[in-house]
C-alpha cells in the first residue's frame, strides 16, 4: 500500500509567510531607528561686534550757592547708676532694661533718690475726697494715689518713675491730712496697713523712697498696672532730704501750716 503526501503547498505557505514577517521586523527596526535619532543642533548666526561710545569725562558738580548748614554741637551726659546707697532714676531704669542686671534691682527691698516731678492728690475727683467709712457715689472712680520721681526737677514724665503704694485711696489721704493738721506725727492706711508718708508727697522735694521695683504693681483691687521702660516702684517708707514749698492736698482742703521741725542734737 503506497501513500502519498501533498505538502509542497503547505512548505509554500510557511515560506511566504515567514518573508512576510522577516519585512515587517525589517521596516519597524528602521522607523524606530529613524524616530530615535538625535537631530542635529542648528547652525548659529555669527555674533555681530557692537559698538561701545567713549566714555565722557567726569566733571565735578557745581556749588550749592549759599552758607554750607552746620551739624548742632553734642553734647553728652554721663548718667550715674547711684551712689552705693540709692539708685538714680535712670539706673532704675537701666538695670530694669538689661537682661543681666535686672536682678539687682528686683526682688528684693532697694532705695532710689529723685525729685518729685508730679503727683495726682491734685487732680483727684471731687466726689472722693471725703473722711474714711463713707462711701463713694455711684460712677465715681479714681486711680491709685501716685506720685512720679525724676532725676532733676524738671524731668519729663517719661524719664520718671512711677511711685505707688503709699495710700490706698484718697479717702486715707484725707483722714490723713486732719491728723497730720492736728499734730500727729503718723496715719497707718485702714487697707494697706501701710504709714502714709509725713509729709505728703509734694511737688519739688527731693526724696529717698525704700520700696520694691520692677515692671508691674498689682496691689490695686482694679487690677494690675505694668511699665516695661521705666519701671514701676512699691512705696515702703520715704524720707524727705528737701521738702517742697507748699504742702501737699487734696482738691478742696486746705493745710494748716505746720511748724519747723526741730534740729535733732
Amino acid at each position: 500500500m503506497r501513500y502519498r503526501v501533498r505538502v509542497g503547498a503547505s512548505f509554500r505557505g510557511v515560506a511566504m509567510n515567514s518573508r512576510k514577517r522577516t519585512a515587517g521586523s525589517l521596516l519597524a527596526l528602521i522607523v524606530c531607528a529613524c524616530a530615535s535619532a538625535t537631530p542635529a543642533p542648528p547652525a548659529q548666526a555669527p555674533i555681530a561686534d557692537v559698538p561701545v561710545a567713549a566714555a565722557e569725562p567726569c566733571a565735578p558738580a557745581a556749588s550749592v550757592p549759599g552758607e554750607v548748614p552746620r551739624l548742632p554741637a553734642v553734647k553728652l551726659e554721663r548718667q550715674t547708676l547711684g551712689d552705693g546707697y540709692a539708685f538714680t532714676v535712670w539706673g532704675l531704669g537701666y538695670h530694669l532694661r538689661s537682661r543681666p542686671h535686672r536682678d539687682a534691682v528686683s526682688n528684693q527691698t532697694i532705695r532710689v533718690t529723685g525729685y518729685i516731678v508730679a503727683t495726682n492728690l491734685g487732680t483727684a475727683p471731687k466726689c472722693v475726697v471725703h473722711a474714711a467709712g463713707i462711701a463713694d457715689p455711684e460712677g465715681c472712680y479714681a486711680p491709685i494715689p501716685a506720685f512720679w520721681l525724676g532725676d532733676t526737677p524738671d524731668a519729663v514724665l517719661t524719664d520718671t518713675v512711677k511711685v505707688m503704694g503709699f495710700a490706698s485711696n484718697y479717702a486715707q489721704i484725707y483722714d490723713a491730712i486732719r491728723e497730720f493738721d492736728r499734730g500727729g506725727q503718723a496715719f497707718v492706711d485702714t487697707f494697706w496697713g501701710q504709714e502714709i508718708p509725713n509729709p505728703l508727697p509734694a511737688v519739688g522735694a527731693k526724696v529717698t523712697v525704700t520700696g520694691n521695683y520692677g515692671s508691674t504693681f498689682a496691689m490695686a483691687s482694679s487690677g494690675s498696672e505694668s511699665d516695661d521702660t521705666m519701671g514701676l516702684f512699691s512705696y515702703r517708707s520715704m524720707e524727705t532730704l528737701e521738702p517742697a514749698q507748699e504742702l501737699a492736698t487734696l482738691p478742696g482742703v486746705k493745710r494748716k501750716p505746720q511748724p519747723p521741725a526741730k534740729p535733732q542734737p
